[in-house]
């Protein structure tokens, strides 16, 4: 048999178990083109999407190698089989940003668990990722399932799962899955038979607006009357984007509860659109992607820019800087709102990983608190401890109220974002200030990253190994102190010495190859601008000496 006959035989057997008309015309066409479409059907059918820690998540196409209905289907029925081997109790509750598929993806979830007897609850509408790891909290699920690519590009989709507190414990409720569950997941959804098997029910319960104010009063909460006052929170001037996701309108409800005055929103990406016209990629990472609310806070004079990525579980904070704008760093951010909530007296465990600032670690060892650091990705920044107070990784992602919300939370980290901007203003400072202010103390922590996008992921292996063949003898001239490879737990290679760090890491949610750069100046006769001069010339070198290590 031919490699052009074996796919046309695992497509038609593909075919006769897809539930979805679109999918089974979209690889129809395919079938009929062999041989030209070879190469496309040979992606198709490489493998199947794995069921990782961050769930599911790739292109929308037909074939096990896409997310598509089957695709959901199998994992549905994986997920609800997994959890009555459990005897989990409690409903499921589904929810679904506003991606291509996404509403669909859920309503099938709901009908696989309906259909095995277990109560599925749909949050009323597209909504942020924050507001189901509230609601699987809020609601004492024993597990939560998003419909979401987060950040990723247009022609994606994802689906990620949340365990309650009865599989999760104190620490993961209302978190992210994490070893071993994804694995036992993932044989579960193997372990799935025919589709046309999987017994489906109604299409779930949707659930009231209730469970959305809910949301917003507790993330009202995280705020201090007594830190600013609600004519100091009128002052402020924010400019907002969602970037054609979902934030938008729970973000224009959370300033209103809040006092702070409504937020000036970049109208062409207020509304959710998938295909996401105005940027490359929906990410406020991304050069490009905060053009235009950086733009609109310069016409209006604003004080902040703010942006969420599309499903708003991510918060980009932009400020003045002299005649232009610049956006602030995840890290910045992050030791920012640390610094505010230990100053308002928020005490308990403050944590963030191995690839974000260590000014956190040194900010919790001189004010006496507790400190933890974990591997990449909030599913571990979230049990980091049980007393865990705040929690951030350098990617824009903020956990302000674990009790509220155990993920990262666009939303409620903006709210505090504008806290503490709006207390700075009344005292004619502003976060630059802040982050000057905190340099002159601690010195400045300068972090940057090498981010390289492939086509093949192999091309990451091969720099991987490439790296831990011949890792650098030293960092700017100063010798490696330290080498730690983190196999089999995590694929991450750290370099330390004196004043750098060097962590190199596949990422877990895109094609990419990233590492991750700190160094670290003191800050000498008050002079913070000279300090972050050579800081910046230290990146740009450390950049070149990793681009070389890595075989780039």
């Amino acid at each position: 048999m031919t490699e052009v006959d074996t796919l046309r035989t695992q497509a038609e057997q593909w075919l006769g178990e897809d539930p979805d008309p679109a999918t089974r015309a979209e690889l129809s066409a395919l079938l009929d083109r062999l041989p030209a479409t070879a190469d496309d059907l040979a992606d198709r059918f490489a493998g199947t999407l794995t069921f990782g820690t961050a769930g599911l998540r790739g292109p929308l196409r037909a074939g096990p190698n896409g997310m598509n209905l089957a695709v959901v289907r199998a994992a549905a029925a994986g997920l609800i089989a997994w959890l009555a081997a459990r005897d989990a109790q409690g409903p499921i509750i589904i929810g679904y940003d506003a991606r291509h598929g996404s509403r669909e993806f859920a309503t099938e979830t709901a009908r696989v668990a309906s259909g095995a007897g277990r109560q599925a609850l749909l949050l009323p509408h597209a909504l942020p990722t924050p507001v189901l790891a509230f609601a699987v909290r809020h609601l004492d699920a024993c597990a939560g399932v998003m419909v979401t690519a987060s950040h990723n590009p247009p022609q994606d989709n994802g689906y990620k799962v949340y365990l309650g507190r009865g599989l999760g414990g104190p620490g993961g409720d209302g978190a992210q899955i994490v070893p071993p569950a994804d694995l036992e997941i993932e044989a579960a959804i193997r372990a799935v038979g025919p589709l046309s098997a999987v017994p489906l029910g109604p299409g779930g319960t949707v659930l009231g607006e209730d469970i959305v104010d809910a949301y917003l009063a507790g993330a009202v909460d995280v705020l201090d009357e007594l830190t600013v006052e609600r004519a100091e929170r009128e002052r402020l001037t924010v400019a907002y984007t969602a970037l054609h996701g979902v934030g938008a309108a729970l973000v224009g409800a959370a300033f209103a509860r809040a006092s702070f005055a409504t937020p000036l929103v970049v109208p062409q990406q207020a509304t959710p659109d998938p295909d996401f016209p105005t940027v490359t990629f929906p990410n406020p990472e991304e050069p490009g992607a905060m053009d235009l609310v950086l733009n609109l806070a310069r016409r209006a004079g604003a004080d902040l820019a703010i942006a969420n990525d599309p499903d708003a579980d991510r918060c980009a904070v932009a400020v003045p800087d002299g005649d232009s704008w610049r956006m602030l760093r995840g890290d910045e951010v992050g030791v920012l709102l640390a610094d505010h909530l230990m100053r308002r007296g928020r005490h308990g465990r403050y944590a963030t990983t191995i690839v974000s600032s260590s000014l956190l670690r040194e900010l919790c060892a001189r004010r006496g608190l507790p400190y933890a650091e974990t591997l990449t990705g909030f599913k571990w920044v979230t049990r980091a401890g049980e007393d865990l107070v705040y929690g951030y990784e350098e990617a824009l992602g903020y956990c302000v109220a674990p009790d509220h919300v155990r993920d990262k939370d666009g939303v409620t980290a903006a709210l505090l974002v504008c806290e503490l901007a709006a207390g700075l203003k009344t005292e004619l400072r502003t976060l630059t200030d802040r982050l000057d202010e905190l340099a002159t103390e601690y010195g400045v922590y300068a972090t940057d990253q090498l981010s390289v996008r492939v086509d093949d992921l192999r091309e990451i292996g091969e720099a991987m190994a490439h790296f831990r063949a011949r890792p650098p003898d030293t960092l700017l001239d100063e010798p490696v102190t330290a080498l730690e490879d983190l196999l089999p737990e995590a694929d991450v290679v750290i370099v330390r010495a004196e004043s750098a760090r060097v962590v190199v890491r596949p990422s877990g949610t895109e094609p990419k190859l990233k590492a991750y750069l700190e160094v670290v100046e003191p800050v000498v006769d008050g002079d913070v601008a000279a300090a972050r001069e050579r800081t910046a010339a230290q990146l740009a070198a450390l950049r070149t000496e990793v681009e070389t290590a890595l075989g780039l």
